[in-house]
């Protein structure tokens, strides 16, 4: 077998909101949503070759329940490799965002924040 494609499938509360934080923040573009219009159920958000999906909290735990509680926390991280990761370091914060582990160049010879 060979995988052809990973694409991280977030569960969020709010599709819009987190959405324009991947746009704001990182540049990515929305390639879909469903429905088309806010209030969204899901987004697929692109740059280049990365996709991430973004679902509904309360629409995921229609199908599963344990989804909706409790509140949803930090069980996922996300390695998306860039040209200039001291660039982006750079951006995200001058646009106030939280960045919770700071730029480290790590023992295994990634940099990364």
């Amino acid at each position: 077998m060979t995988f052809r494609k990973l694409t991280p499938n977030l569960v969020v509360r709010d599709v819009a909101a987190s959405a324009e934080f991947y746009r704001s923040m990182f540049g990515m573009k929305v390639d879909k949503t469903v429905p088309e219009a806010a209030p969204y159920l899901f987004a697929s958000m692109v740059s280049g070759s990365v996709e991430i999906f973004l679902n509904d909290q309360q629409f995921v735990a229609k199908e599963f329940p344990a989804i909706a509680g409790p509140p949803l926390g930090g069980t996922l991280t996300l390695y998306i490799e860039v040209e200039d990761v001291r660039r982006l370091h750079d951006e995200v914060l001058a646009k106030g965002a939280t960045v919770t582990m700071p730029l480290t160049d790590q023992f295994y010879g990634m940099r990364e924040f």
